[in-house]
């Protein structure tokens, strides 16, 4: 199964050979700077001839306005005018005609002489339709004609100019816009070459990061300074996530050593105290009865670990808070504590209560007897040569503060961190009254985790520690104050 996610994990990464961000960059860019400059080029073109079309008929316009009215002043004698009409025809650049309804020139002594019966049928046919002058374009060139009366017959004058200048430039910026694509294009190739460089190189940066760290190499700093905050972002991440996974790998590590360490150890003494009774002791009911005690509380503490071991990992899967109920916080208190009585009286503790009475809270009631019990459990174990510990029960504000205090060497700063991992043992070395696994801190901090609830501890060396935790009051107690006082 692994052989086959391994083939198909280098399938992917085989078939993705030829398509990275490099590449993809490069011709985004490229590409997008050629088309933005042919955009520009039609653009522009399409706007000049629209501008030259504009122009050429205004000038149509302003010319055959000028033979109108000198036209007009001659009392439209076609004699008498006709030599100035020609020429105003010349000063605005244009050819011009007037033309009868059957398509005489009126002008022939000026212009060429020939008629025009096509364009007259043609005109006459628009002009039906139309309330004034009329516009037509045709190939290379733009017209402009307009009726009129001359000596009482109805006549056309038809100005038109040439638009071959304009097909000119649009020929030539056709072949500007072409180089300058090419130009730009090259230009585009080359930036963009350096600028996907420079964008993915930090990024290629942390992939190859990234899949040393999928090997297993925690020894990388994967966070780094770079231009971009995104890139930067994600190489804090995975630097995050390699401290984490690097000590979720230690843990792990240390779990299953200590485990195995922790199941080799009862074992072994089981072993040795069942083949001991078998080959030495078994006529002996003195030494028997020692030897299979022996095997009793390794059996016993075998079984604690394995419980502890599925609590942790009930735990971790969620399920650590369980099954609410309201209940007596105080008197819980009292009962957890009164479950090391007994080493008051084979040992000399001194186990100080000071619990308020009649506080309530909202918790699974059997895992919060764990909390107390470890807490309690592990400040007997460190406490110091006066073997007093005190327990603490009373309200902060509207929670109830659980405090054990003891007296021992306490924890320096570099261990308080990791005072909650699994299998943490002090460096100190002390004689341990309660029996444990090494799970009970973790276990505490995943319960109190489950249920929402903070938790803590404060130690100087020399001066002891305190382990707190508050417990949240139950819901209708928020709303009524100490309403469920009394209750039991």
């Amino acid at each position: 199964m692994k052989e086959k996610s391994e083939k198909k994990r280098n399938g992917r990464l085989k078939s993705g050979l030829g398509r990275g961000l490099n590449l993809i960059l490069w011709f985004v860019f490229s590409l997008f700077a050629i088309v933005i400059v042919l955009l520009f080029m039609v653009v522009l073109n399409v706007l000049i001839d629209r501008q030259y079309r504009k122009q050429t008929v205004d000038n149509l316009g302003a010319a055959a306005a000028a033979v109108e009215a000198k036209l007009a002043e001659n009392d439209y004698n076609i004699n008498s005018a006709g030599k100035a009409v020609f020429t105003l025809f010349n000063s605005y650049g244009v050819s011009g005609y007037l033309i009868d309804v059957d398509g005489q020139n009126l002008l022939s002594e000026f212009t060429e002489q020939k008629s025009f019966p096509t364009l007259a049928e043609i005109l006459r046919e628009q002009f039906e339709d139309a309330d004034g002058p009329i516009v037509i374009s045709s190939g290379d060139s733009v017209a402009r004609a307009s009726q009129l009366t001359i000596d009482g017959q109805s006549c056309y004058l038809y100005v038109t100019g040439s638009l071959a200048p304009v097909q000119e430039f649009e020929s030539s910026m056709g072949i500007i816009s072409l180089s300058t694509a090419l130009a730009a294009g090259v230009l585009a190739f080359v930036a963009s070459g350096f600028v996907a460089m420079l964008v993915t190189k930090p990024v290629f940066e942390v992939t190859e990061q990234a899949k040393a760290l999928a090997r297993g190499d925690y020894s990388l700093n994967l966070k780094a300074n770079y231009f971009c905050r995104e890139i930067n972002e994600l190489s804090d991440a995975l630097e995050y996530a390699r401290q984490e996974i690097s000590r979720t790998d230690r843990m792990q590590k240390e779990l299953i050593a200590n485990v195995s360490h922790d199941f080799k150890t009862p074992l072994t003494m089981i072993k040795a105290y069942a083949s001991m009774i078998l080959e030495i002791s078994g006529d002996d009911k003195e030494k028997r009865e020692a030897h299979a005690k022996v095997i009793i509380d390794e059996s016993d503490r075998l079984a604690a670990l394995v419980a502890d071991v599925l609590d942790l990992s009930k735990i971790q899967a969620g399920f650590g808070a369980g099954d609410r109920t309201v209940f007596n916080l105080s008197e819980e208190v009292y009962r957890v504590a009164n479950r090391f009585d007994y080493l008051r009286e084979t040992n000399g503790y001194r186990i100080e209560t000071e619990v308020e009475e009649g506080l309530y809270t909202l918790a699974n009631r059997d895992r919060i007897d764990e909390v107390l019990y470890n807490l309690i459990g592990n400040a007997i174990n460190y406490t110091g040569e006066d073997k007093r510990v005190t327990v603490r029960l009373f309200r902060r504000g509207e929670n109830s503060r659980f405090e054990v205090v003891d007296t021992g060497q306490g924890i320096s700063e570099e261990e308080i961190p990791t005072i909650w991992d699994r299998y943490y043992r002090s460096s100190e070395t002390h004689k341990r009254p309660v029996k444990g696994t090494g799970l009970g801190l973790s276990i505490v901090k995943g319960i109190l985790t489950a249920h929402g609830y903070p938790f803590g501890v404060e130690s100087q060396e020399g001066k002891g520690s305190r382990f707190w935790a508050e417990f949240l009051p139950p819901p209708e107690e928020k709303e009524q104050g100490s309403g469920l006082n009394g209750k039991s």
